[in-house]
């Protein structure tokens, strides 16, 4: 009796509805079969269709068709949690430097060989570091509106009343005096960390509602499971991991997720509250009982910034265990930012001391915007401190940049330029602020932005370095050609993820300026004036769309070279061919060209702009530090084209959150957007979040451990249980084929030797392999295809491999498929001919479809290929032999 085989389809980035997955067509009236609901629920199922029962014979010849759904985990239906979920996208920046920890080449496969000292560990150190200020950006920006425009600078009625809320009591009284507003203004981004601390908190599970059992790694007390189970111990130690996915904790990180958010939150909240903090130490130096409360409570802030630091690079926080407890340093860090928070809101609400400036001669006075030659009135009225502040932290977030591509790309021998160019800097500041005694004073015309370039290039030699690594024994197939960005992806992914977090602050900044000055720009007669970085960023961003513009420009025309090639290559000598022919072999050749672009030059394109980006960036950060305006007060001349160009930027940045907001709702609701964009946010939230707690929710945390119950369950049934399967064709398709290898690869060998891997639409090699090498390069994707190998007794006679095993891997492409490609790691490349004639055939009036990205089932390969598989898999299998796992 022939065993029952299921054929198990994992769809991809598009969210496929159920009934297309299963190839349901209507009958004429509507009464076609339909998708059944046979595990899971409406946001994560499994479906089969009405046509064919639970039970269905085991003589059945064609394989019964099983879909998984998952998309509603990213692009749910036209309901509230589509709004929801489009918030997500606000919080980019966080998910694309969540990304850049998982390519850093050189992850060692089993955790805990990772050293400190290595070059994977040192870069994972400064990526979370990268991570950790990142949420200090976001700290900053919100208290820059909340402290500086609103508490500091919006002093009258006039500007208080467009707050929305009752907030004119700020502007007399008890309430306007000394640094009372400023404490007032702390409630921003207090209450933003708050919220997101709230949001990260119910997101925990929000998508791994159904978590693996973890072992729980050597060396570490076993914790308790998302299900209140313990873990039973560690891993057995003939285990040999050969792939970081083979990880039993990778998809379980609640612990660390938990004790990082506490790291992220408190680190942020000491951030915010050192801005006014600092600010009055700097102007009012206290005395008394308001020191006795102030010094305090920077030590304590101080003592959070060292626990973080040292924490990040801690074991503890870097390894995932399950649901472990927060711990005593999680605890201390929270009383800690807790007693240090209460100290500088007493510290505020204080009489101003006797010494210093009064913060009352240093405030702008009511009425500036009206008299700007009122006494007090200055061009920059910001409060004072904030704009170095600013300046000072985004130019260290630059060099960190450029160190962790240094140190990713060349090793920790390649520190050397980067933290030369560090002290370099420090030495010159230190120069021309008079701090070095015995030492000339510096030149009368050297300022600080002079330094900054020359350090910043400096920094930047270290990325030309030679690349360096461990030798690779693998032969790297087509698709892995090298590395991308030639060993720099850590750095660029977190630097664009940078980029657009610069550009969110500072848009945010802008628009609350904008909008309390009443449709006001800021030129010098506002009654608020937004910090002066905010103005250079909408200079900088106004040129980079001009240089993504070129970048764009640079892509067609390589498009359009590629389609003339590939034209050339499909019309005969002679040009034979009809007027229609002609036609379909332009149609073609246009997607033919458009798969050798996205597979050939994308990554080549997006590193050119990124090399852009990178000395803008440093141009930026220098500018920033000159503490002047990109235009004069007064424009002429040239000067008109640049406050044209820098006003333009700044309303751009205004509305870019609203922008990507809604762009990201139109990913989850819109198809055709869905399928143009929708490939880059599945990338950023696949991956764990390991690097950065308030990223977006990994929708494989609930997928990934799904599927490997759904499969290893069917599998182990009793033989004479109607749902019992005796193997199963892993179908995934795009994204799914991602998913289906990170499930294989977890999944214990008794059952991966009744499986088979079809994999169509797979961009495991040119995007995967290339920019996350430690799991799918040319050293870790063959450990795939090797846990895919199938005993003698299910190789076909005569095509047994040297080793008496055959890969179980099927790979169908397509040359008009973007994201289709060849893998070349040990399973069987089948290239499916798309479109399948030039011209109708059989019968049929219309051309045949060019299916590009979709419709591989459908493929006469496909299902040539599907009938040899289900054949194998029907034959017997010897049980598995005694201590296979």
């Amino acid at each position: 009796m022939a065993g029952r085989v299921l054929e198990l389809r994992v769809h991809g980035v598009s969210n496929t509805p159920p009934d297309q997955i299963l190839g349901l067509q209507p009958e004429p009236g509507g009464d076609g079969p339909r998708p059944w609901l046979v595990a899971g629920d409406e946001v994560t199922g499994f479906y089969r269709s009405t046509a064919a029962g639970a039970a269905d014979p085991p003589t059945a010849t064609p394989p019964v068709v099983e879909a998984y759904s998952w998309g509603q985990l990213t692009s749910g239906a036209r309901t509230a949690h589509d709004v929801y979920r489009a918030f997500w996208t606000l919080v980019l920046p966080f998910a694309l430097a969540n990304v850049a920890l998982h390519a850093r080449p050189g992850i060692p496969p089993d955790p805990d060989q990772e050293r400190w000292g290595s070059r994977s560990g040192i870069t994972a150190w400064l990526l979370r570091l990268f991570c950790l200020s990142l949420t200090g950006t976001l700290a900053l920006a919100a208290t820059g509106i909340g402290v500086d425009l609103v508490g500091w600078q919006c002093v009258d009625e006039a500007c208080l009343g467009r707050i929305p809320g009752p907030w004119e009591f700020l502007g007399h009284g008890w309430w306007s005096e000394g640094s009372h507003p400023l404490a007032v203004g702390l409630l921003l981004p207090i209450g933003l960390l708050v919220v997101l601390g709230l949001l990260t908190w119910r997101t925990y599970q929000y998508e791994a509602q159904m978590p693996a059992q973890p072992a729980v790694p050597s060396g570490e007390d076993a914790g308790t499971t998302a299900t209140g189970t313990t873990a039973t111990g560690p891993a057995p130690s003939d285990q040999r991991l050969d792939n970081p996915l083979q990880d039993p904790t990778f998809w379980c990180g609640e612990g660390q997720l938990r004790r990082a958010a506490v790291l992220h939150l408190c680190t942020g909240t000491a951030t915010a509250a050192a801005v006014p903090l600092g600010a009055v130490l700097a102007m009012d130096p206290p005395h008394g009982a308001k020191a006795a409360v102030a010094w305090p409570s920077v030590l304590l802030f101080v003592a959070v910034a060292v626990i973080a630091v040292v924490a990040l690079g801690r074991p503890w926080l870097s390894r995932r265990a399950g649901a472990t407890p927060l711990g005593r340093w999680s605890l201390a860090v929270i009383v800690l930012t807790g007693v240090g928070l209460a100290g500088t809101v007493l510290f505020l609400l204080l009489p101003e001391g006797p010494a210093g400036s009064a913060l009352a001669a240093l405030r702008p006075p009511a009425g500036c915007a009206e008299n700007p030659r009122l006494a007090g009135c200055q061009a920059d009225r910001s409060l004072p401190g904030y704009d170095w502040i600013i300046s000072w932290f985004g130019t260290g977030q630059v060099l960190l940049l450029i160190t962790i591509g240094v140190v990713s790309r060349s090793g920790r021998r390649a520190l050397a330029a980067p933290v030369t160019a560090v002290l370099l800097l420090a030495a010159g500041v230190a120069w021309i602020s008079g701090w070095l005694p015995g030492v000339a004073p510096a030149p009368p015309g050297l300022a600080i932005w002079m330094l900054a370039v020359p350090a910043g290039l400096l920094a930047g030699t270290g990325l030309l370095l030679p690349r360096t690594g461990p030798a690779s024994t693998a032969v790297p197939p087509a698709g892995h050609t090298d590395l991308a960005w030639g060993g720099r992806g850590a750095a660029l992914i977190a630097g664009f993820g940078w980029l657009l977090m610069i550009a969110y602050c500072a848009g945010v900044l802008y628009w609350a300026a904008d909008r309390l000055n009443n449709g006001a720009t800021p030129s010098g007669r506002s009654a608020v004036v937004p910090p002066i970085p905010v103005m250079w960023a909408g200079l900088a961003f106004a040129i980079a769309l001009l240089t993504l513009l070129v970048v764009v420009v640079h892509g067609a025309v390589l498009f359009s070279r590629i389609r003339c090639r590939e034209y050339a290559g499909l019309v005969p000598p002679g040009n034979t061919l009809s007027a229609h022919e002609i036609r379909r072999c332009r149609d073609v050749s246009t997607y033919r060209a458009l798969h050798r672009l996205v597979g050939e030059h994308g990554i080549r394109l997006v590193g050119r702009y990124g090399v852009v980006a990178a000395l803008l960036a440093v141009s930026g950060c220098a500018a920033a530090l000159s503490h002047t305006r990109p235009h004069p007060m007064s424009v002429t001349g040239w000067s008109v084209v640049v406050k044209a160009v820098s006003d333009i930027g700044d309303s751009l940045l205004g509305w870019l959150p609203v922008a990507i907001a809604g762009l990201g709702l139109l990913v989850y609701r819109n198809e055709t957007v869905r399928r143009s964009v929708g490939v880059i946010w599945d990338i950023a939230t696949f991956w764990p979040r390991a690097a950065h707690p308030l990223a977006p929710p990994s929708y494989a945390e609930r997928a990934v451990p799904e599927l490997q119950t759904r499969a290893a369950g069917l599998l182990a049934l009793p033989e004479n249980d109607p749902r019992r399967m005796d193997g199963i064709i892993l179908s995934g398709h795009s994204q799914g084929t991602v998913l289906c290898a990170a499930m294989l690869l977890q999944l214990p060998a008794r059952w991966r030797q009744r499986i088979w891997f079809f994999s169509y639409g797979c961009q495991l090699t040119r995007l995967y392999g290339r920019i996350f090498p430690a799991y799918f390069g040319p050293d870790r994707l063959p450990v795939l295809a090797d846990a895919l190998t199938r005993p003698d007794a299910l190789t076909e006679a005569g095509a047994r491999t040297e080793a008496g095993a055959r890969t179980g891997w099927t790979n169908f492409w397509r040359e008009t498929d973007p994201l289709g490609w060849p893998v070349g790691a040990g399973g069987q490349d089948l290239p499916v001919r798309d479109p399948e004639a030039l011209h109708p055939s059989d019968g049929e009036v219309a051309d045949p479809p060019i299916r590009s990205h979709s419709g591989y089932p459908e493929a006469a390969e496909y299902r040539r290929e599907r009938a040899r598989v289900t054949w194998l898999l029907r034959r017997p299998v010897p049980a598995p032999r005694q201590g296979v796992d």
